[in-house]
């Protein structure tokens, strides 16, 4: 655990960053309606990043892969998440057009590449990479995306974050508190959230899909109850006028995460039913369990059927 620390002790615990690998095509997810989620990697160098401001030094940058957020200040910029490694040039853009702030850190919500391929180049580019433990596992180690039958080689040194925690990081920078809390496994094994204080502003990373269904990493520890006990966990810490960034879709409030959360939970009762009652998962894929939501959450890359099959053996 590091609590208050200044930059210098602080960059002193790293040793090296990177990137990450990059998820199949079907991963993709485009910070913007969910209509538009099927970019990936080949469109990261050439989408532009939208940047939207949501507090004196807090931004939100939306492009290819997973959304992220910047905090600007003279202790040293902080960036969460680094999308697809295509995407770099456009994410330095975006940071240079509302902060002339030296690179400081770069924090991971998770290991996944939409959200890790780009560490390698920021880190050239001077960020210092924070993540957790697990993340830094995950990303040095051959890993194998279940779902999708593809195996992720282990990334390179350059890509591995420096600094890792186990439950907890306090930090206090640039003028705000971000607390730094790791879920049990949910989406994966490796997943946190960044709560800024002053600002409010809650980023998730992928335990939220914004109007979407969840891809749950089945292969690296997600389950969809993992999932469900993680959005109660961070309703938890959200206020009624707190901005939560999710890992993909669009910004959000507590009201629509706890619709996003009663989605998941009635689902999950759903199929463990029809599972108790000795269903297969074929046969409980053909019920439909999903039907209710499908209009509302089964326009993104996941549809109900493979959501309901990834809900099915993760109970």
């Amino acid at each position: 655990m590091l609590n208050a620390m200044n930059r210098r002790n602080f960059l002193q615990l790293g040793l090296t960053a990177g990137a990450a690998a990059v998820l199949p095509r079907a991963m993709s997810a485009q910070s913007t309606p969910a209509a538009n989620l099927a970019a990936g990697p080949d469109e990261a160098a050439s989408t532009p990043i939208k940047t939207t401001k949501l507090y004196d030094n807090l931004y939100l940058l939306q492009g290819v892969g997973g959304n992220l957020a910047l905090q600007t200040g003279h202790e040293g910029n902080t960036l969460i998440d680094a999308s697809y490694a295509p995407a770099v040039p456009r994410i330095l853009e975006a940071i240079a057009a509302v902060s002339k702030d030296a690179p400081f850190l770069l924090i991971n919500t998770h290991w996944h590449g939409d959200h890790t391929g780009g560490n390698e180049a920021l880190h050239a580019a001077g960020f210092t990479i924070v993540a957790h433990q697990n993340t830094r596992t995950r990303l040095s180690t051959p890993q194998t995306m279940k779902m999708f039958h593809r195996d992720v080689p282990a990334s390179p040194a350059g890509a591995l974050p420096t600094i890792t925690f186990d439950v907890v990081m306090n930090l206090y920078y640039n003028g705000d508190k971000l607390d730094l809390i790791h879920f049990a496994p949910s989406h994966t094994d490796t997943d946190i959230y960044i709560y800024f204080h002053k600002a409010d502003v809650l980023h998730l990373g992928d335990i939220w899909f914004n109007g979407v269904y969840p891809f749950i990493d089945e292969g690296t520890g997600g389950s969809i109850g993992g999932m469900i006990r993680a959005a109660e966990k961070a309703l938890a810490v959200a206020g009624g006028a707190t901005k939560i960034i999710p890992g993909h879709g669009l910004l959000g409030t507590k009201a629509d995460f706890q619709k996003y959360r009663d989605m998941l939970a009635t689902v999950r009762d759903k199929v463990a039913t029809l599972k108790s009652a000795g269903a297969s998962e074929h046969e409980a894929v053909a019920k439909k369990p999903t039907a209710a939501f499908d209009a509302a959450w089964g326009k993104g890359f996941m549809s109900g059927d493979q959501f309901t099959g990834i809900v099915y053996r993760t109970l």
